[in-house]
């Protein structure tokens, strides 16, 4: 049987693991609570991120790091883009020399602007062949109600990625596989940017045709940088790309988008912060995010636009008639 180890027990960790063990899997999930841990085995519930979802019997929570690595094929990592250098430095020697490390972070590290699979890499001693990356439009509470979606598998090495694809695909699971993991990781970290862009708007009270825009034009955005920095054009109107942006910039249950919104109607950041509760990678990664698009000369007007409003303070009715008189061009640049 496939074993799996989950580092983190937030929404989507929680959510993940469920989608694993449903696919066949034994998962250990690790948080650092031993309290909620005990929860979780005694309750079959996460009451802290899923309350309300009973988990599968194929989990298995635990606080101990090296407990739930032992035995490994998967280590998923699931924590705020941020404190992954952090963790993954004290869990890496409690990995197996074949463990796969799985990257659910959507984020830009800031300082290196270095992706969250390069982060692994070079903090876990492994070749990028034993780093894959899940992405795509995945909403923690929808999948948790078992709900039809589809993500995609990443992986330099196909055959890894095709490990992971059956490792998480159940009927209401559906992972495609891709070799194109900047790609990949770069629709992941950018969309939560224009996902802040588009909540601050309908924060504002704009309508559909500002938020269609903001979301075309931040696909394009993407799409620029991705192709500085390698990447395969056609990931960005898939899955990755495309798709995770619509759930993101559309659905309340996206915290960026819920964190947007709150801005845009006149809150700060502290209290933004305080009001979402949970992480929104945005927040953060938009600075890296802008610092990646600058060492690539890649031009990232809406990107520049969240961080002027999110960390300079700028009034979202400034920066939105900044972003709205900058000089004509033609489409296509």
């Amino acid at each position: 049987m496939t074993k799996a180890a989950v580092f983190g027990n937030g929404s989507w960790g929680t959510a993940f693991a469920m989608v694993m063990a449903d696919a066949g899997c034994e998962v250990s999930l690790w948080g650092r609570r031993p309290a909620l841990a005990g929860t979780i085995n005694e309750t079959r519930t996460n009451p802290d991120y899923l309350p309300g979802v009973e988990l599968p019997k194929g989990i298995t929570a635990t606080a101990d790091a090296a407990e739930a690595a032992e035995g490994a094929d998967f280590a998923v990592l699931v924590v705020p883009s941020q404190t992954l250098r952090e963790n993954l430095a004290a869990w890496a020697p409690k990995l197996g020399p074949d463990t796969v490390l799985v990257s659910l972070m959507k984020g830009i590290e800031l300082g290196t602007a270095k992706r969250m699979s390069e982060v692994i890499t070079e903090v876990a001693g492994v070749p990028a062949e034993r780093v894959a990356v899940l992405t795509g439009p995945n909403l923690a509470r929808e999948i948790a109600a078992r709900q039809p979606a589809a993500a995609v598998a990443a992986c330099v090495d196909e055959s890894v990625a095709q490990r992971l694809q059956a490792a998480c695909m159940t009927p209401y699971f559906r992972p495609y596989t891709n070799t194109d993991v900047v790609g990949c990781e770069l629709g992941g970290a950018v969309k939560n940017v224009i996902g802040l862009a588009v909540g601050i708007a309908n924060g504002m009270g704009l309508g559909d045709n500002s938020k269609a825009t903001l979301i075309t034009r931040g696909l394009a955005e993407t799409t620029r940088l991705g192709l500085a920095m390698g990447a395969d054009p056609l990931t960005f109107s898939g899955l990755a790309g495309l798709g995770d942006l619509v759930a993101t910039c559309s659905s309340p249950l996206s915290r960026n988008n819920t964190f947007g919104t709150n801005l845009g109607r006149g809150m700060t950041l502290q209290e933004a912060v305080a009001a979402t509760r949970q992480t929104a990678e945005g927040v953060k990664s938009c600075e890296s995010v802008l610092d990646l698009g600058r060492r690539h000369g890649v031009d990232m007007p809406i990107t520049e636009t969240v961080v002027s409003i999110v960390h300079d303070g700028k009034p979202p009715t400034v920066a939105l008639k900044e972003l709205m008189s900058r000089s004509a061009k033609p489409e296509r640049r």
